[in-house]
């Protein structure tokens, strides 16, 4: 019978791609010590530095929030702030904002709520409604990250973590790669370089995969929202999702590989694609390329098509 390679106590999880048998507590233990690696690899917070932690309720940002909170605890001179975005979808975000709510009452840590209806005056739901060539997930995604880079920035923070984990990201590399969208993947996370205007982004899961993070956080008792986005079979990312999880159940390691391969490249691509002088949008101020953002040009969109169904 296999036993855990630390203690010799019986193993929770066989780890494919490194081969190794893991109990819980030394499973957490190596889940914990990759993510305080990374956060170091991402760059040092300095003292009385203030960091972001955009939390969704599920899984990955609730065990970043966790993971944050205890790596900087009251003594370390890093101040936690949790963001959290209710893009209005019935019957589901509500328990998420509980649940988060619920989880930052207990650590003490400042928890800010904002809503697309107060900020922008659509919902999601409302997005959704207007037919199925309409992808709740491209304009969710867009919208989400101007609000929390605006509110980020007016707090001060320095970064803001996301819980992006390593299915994620290879997703987000092979979508980019086979649509063409170099520069595109160029911009992913976590940023090295402060743009104007701009708070960078870390990642410390990164390199964790889903299933893992599944597993720590029903180790660690960390409370999260089981139930998926009604919108998420709409997706366009989700048949990469079952490409990777296919060529990793094939080949155990492919999701690492194709991380570390753009981990490799990045440094000659972002010589070749320096980051763009930005502007600020017309429309609302926000850092962007051209003269009008891409949140405030869907929105645009979104209205007009609103507009023309009532």
């Amino acid at each position: 019978m296999d036993i855990c390679a630390k203690c010799g106590r019986e193993p929770v999880i066989h780890i494919r791609y490194s081969g190794s048998d893991l109990c819980g507590e030394h499973f957490a233990e190596f889940v914990e010590a990759r993510v305080r690696k990374e956060i170091k690899l991402q760059g040092k917070l300095a003292k009385e530095s203030k960091l972001a932690i955009a939390v969704s309720g599920g899984k990955d940002s609730m065990s970043v929030l966790s993971i944050l909170s205890e790596t900087f605890g009251p003594r370390s001179g890093i101040e936690l702030v949790t963001l959290i975005v209710d893009e209005g979808l019935e019957g589901y975000r509500r328990k998420a904002i509980k649940l988060a709510e619920d989880f930052c009452s207990s650590r003490d840590i400042p928890c800010e709520v904002m809503g697309f209806e107060e900020s922008f005056g659509i919902t999601m739901d409302r997005v959704a409604g207007l037919g199925e060539e309409w992808r709740p997930c491209t304009f969710c995604g867009v919208l989400r990250r101007s609000l929390l880079n605006r509110r980020a920035r007016e707090l001060g923070a320095v970064k803001i973590a996301f819980g992006h984990n390593l299915d994620d990201m290879s997703q987000s590399v092979l979508m980019n790669i086979v649509n063409g969208d170099i520069q595109r993947m160029v911009r992913l996370g976590p940023h090295t370089k402060v743009q104007d205007g701009l708070v960078p982004r870390m990642l410390p899961l990164r390199l964790i995969p889903e299933s893992e993070m599944v597993l720590y956080a029903n180790l660690k008792k960390i409370p999260f929202l089981e139930s998926h986005c009604p919108y998420r079979p709409r997706a366009h990312r989700l048949g990469f999702l079952e490409l990777i999880n296919r060529l990793e159940e094939e080949t155990p390691g492919t999701k690492h590989s194709i991380l570390s391969s753009y981990d490799q490249i990045i440094p000659a691509l972002r010589e070749h694609y320096p980051p763009a002088k930005l502007n600020q949008c017309e429309k609302c101020g926000e850092p962007t390329m051209g003269t009008v953002c891409k949140a405030c040009e869907l929105l645009g969109k979104v209205r007009g098509a609103l507009s023309e169904s009532t």
